[in-house]
């Protein structure tokens, strides 16, 4: 069954409309990759600003394409390139932009044996956030190292950010010459949504006047529109009469476009073109979404009639016969995507009763790609580039934290629901190198539960805000300079440290009963000791923390009964290996195994601020296994 057309028919008199709802070059992102030298320019074709990728990426090495590659007729930004020989998935960060936005992103490749081995890459692929683009095939554009390819998507982003990435594939090593965006109205391309987004495979301007590429300002969003002519194959018409009609706002064609056709040499004539469909690995089968742009550019005489017909693969596409008005534009469209086939060959034909052969202005064809893989939650996704960013981590720590599950980043863990978004739950940058602060980034992993940031060169407090968390159950943060020396670390210590009491007691048996919490149970050497004052017990003070207030009878002043010595928090952890084996975990918290200097196995419990018991019960619970 052919697909659903909708003809739009485009009427005189909105020239008004049609140019207030034009925009301007605001919201375009332009960036010449690899560029050196100088952080920007102004292109003299179009105007239009482009910076160096220096703010975009922190990876890769630029070049410059060797010297003999260089054309005059070229444009500049083509002339450098960045090259990414290190790491699976390499990324581009788009910022500022307007969340659910429908945007154009174009990419350009030229190799130009920028690294004198006279050997392109065969492909490798091309993501917008942690969505399939397409496969950059070199090939494809000809062998010749000369030849310039160029990709085109139009795609609603999900955020305020997006990451275009290169993905190594094994065919060569990736890179990238030029990157850009372009803001597009809603209106436009209606078939791109949230779920699905469009991949330019064609866009063709028919008897563009001088063979040039009709791109902005005479397009307002930049889109390029190639030319194709044969001047042995069909006739050129053209105007300089300004072609309008009534704009449904779905399909724009620039003026210059409009004012050039092409028509068959003579009246029997057909106009001729198609495509080979291109299967992928991520789009196997893929849909295509054509559009037809026409209009009459010459006034008919007395009985003369233009009429005709849309064939695919010699059946009938469109079963209306199309008749464009003079000066006023048609635009020819299929709503979803066409049968899927090997190959579309287009045949435009006159009707029977039809005195003139068909028209045709220009026209655009797209493959649907899929757009509904989900990345990390964008709170923990923007909470993780923070922190690569603060501590300049690379490892493999580019595009999505979680997305794909083969490209996780390095030394993270993260959740997978079917109904939501990845959560990062645990971390560890253990002797990573990380200078500075505790990034307060850090408390915006809401479904962290395992921290380490130890044996690094952190300094200051750790951030009251991570006691907020109340996933985070396991936090290592061994660091020398770590609250050493600072007033407010003591302060912050004093009122939100999770570490509230450390109890240790000299381990004989173990026992771990299994509910929701875990018993260390003591054995006692003599059952005198049952009616003594727990002298085999010592209480640890957490590092930085002021002494307890003396109040008779009160918890504190019970705790105060047990042997007079106190450690500090780095004894503790020397005592632990740095909290390393987990006995079990209680009511109030972990328990770990742990040595006195003199060889003595010990046990230490922890009191977790976020258990609802309070100090007194918990030291009824360490007398209970002191009897025990």
């Amino acid at each position: 069954m052919a697909p659903r057309w909708w003809l739009l028919i485009l009427f005189l008199g909105c020239s008004v409309l049609q140019a207030s709802s034009q925009p301007n070059s605001r919201g375009f992102i332009s960036i010449d990759c690899g560029l050196m030298g100088e952080e920007s320019y102004v292109d003299d074709e179009t105007n239009l600003l482009y910076v160096s990728d220096a703010g975009f990426t922190d990876t890769g090495t630029p070049y410059n394409i060797s010297a003999e590659y260089f054309r005059p007729w070229r444009s500049r930004n083509v002339r450098s390139l960045r090259s990414f020989p290190d790491g699976a998935r390499n990324c581009y960060t788009l910022r500022s932009l307007v969340s659910g936005l429908k945007y154009l992103f174009r990419a350009t490749f030229l190799y130009g044996n920028y690294d004198g081995l006279n050997k392109p890459p065969a492909s490798f692929d091309l993501y917008i956030g942690v969505n399939f683009w397409t496969v950059v095939n070199m090939s494809w554009w000809g062998s010749d190292q000369d030849n310039k390819a160029e990709v085109e998507a139009i795609v609603v982003v999900p955020h305020d950010l997006v990451q275009v990435c290169l993905v190594n594939t094994g065919g060569g090593t990736p890179f990238i010459s030029g990157l850009e965006l372009r803001p597009l109205k809603m209106s436009l391309y209606p078939q791109a949504t949230a779920e699905l987004g469009l991949f330019m495979r064609s866009r063709r301007n028919f008897a563009a006047i001088n063979e040039t590429i009709i791109r902005f300002p005479d397009d307002p969003y930049d889109r390029l529109w190639y030319p194709r002519s044969d001047a042995t194959m069909w006739t050129e018409r053209s105007t300089t009469e300004r072609v309008d009609g009534f704009d449904s706002g779905s399909f724009e064609a620039p003026m210059a476009v409009l004012q050039t056709a092409i028509t068959p040499l003579n009246a029997s004539g057909s106009i001729n073109f198609g495509w080979d469909t291109e299967p992928q690995p991520n789009n196997p089968s893929p849909g295509y979404l054509a559009v037809f742009y026409f209009a009459e550019l010459q006034v008919l005489d007395g009985n003369a009639s233009r009429q005709f017909y849309i064939n695919l693969n010699d059946e009938l596409w469109h079963n209306r016969a199309v008749k464009p008005e003079y000066l006023s534009r048609i635009n020819l469209y299929n709503e979803f995507p066409s049968p899927r086939q090997n190959h579309y060959d287009i045949s435009i034909k006159a009707t029977a009763n039809s005195t003139l052969p068909p028209i045709i202005n220009a026209y655009e064809v797209f493959s649907v790609i899929t757009t509904t893989n989900v990345g990390t939650e964008s709170q923990d996704a923007s909470a993780a580039m923070a922190i690569k960013a603060k501590y300049k981590v690379h490892k493999n720590w580019m595009g999505d934290p979680c997305f794909p599950k083969t490209m996780t980043w390095d030394s993270l863990n993260c959740s997978y629901a079917t109904a939501s978004p990845p959560r990062i739950t645990s971390i560890n940058l253990s002797s990573s190198g990380l200078n500075g602060d505790i990034s307060s980034s850090f408390a915006n992993l809401k479904a962290l539960e395992y921290l380490n940031l130890s044996n690094n060169n952190l300094t200051g407090s750790i951030p009251d805000s991570l006691s907020q968390l109340q996933s985070l159950t396991d936090i290592h943060g061994n660091n020398p300079n770590l609250c050493i020396g600072d007033n407010s670390c003591q302060l912050a210590a004093k009122r939100k440290s999770k570490l509230a009491i450390y109890i240790v007691v000299p381990l004989l048996v173990i026992v771990v009963i299994v509910s929701v919490a875990a018993l260390v149970l003591f054995s006692l050497r003599r059952r005198k000791q049952q009616q003594g004052s727990m002298n085999n017990m010592a209480t640890i003070k957490p590092q930085n923390e002021e002494e307890m207030p003396t109040s008779h009878g009160g918890a504190n002043d019970s705790l105060r009964l047990v042997e007079n010595r106190r450690f500090t928090y780095k004894e503790l952890e020397v005592i632990t290996n740095g909290f390393e084996r987990v006995l079990g975990k209680g009511g109030f918290g972990r328990v770990y195994d742990g040595f006195l200097e003199d060889g003595t196995q010990v046990a230490v419990k922890l009191r977790s601020h976020s258990s609802n018991q309070g100090i007194k019960e918990f030291l009824t619970e360490v007398q209970w296994n002191h009897i025990l």
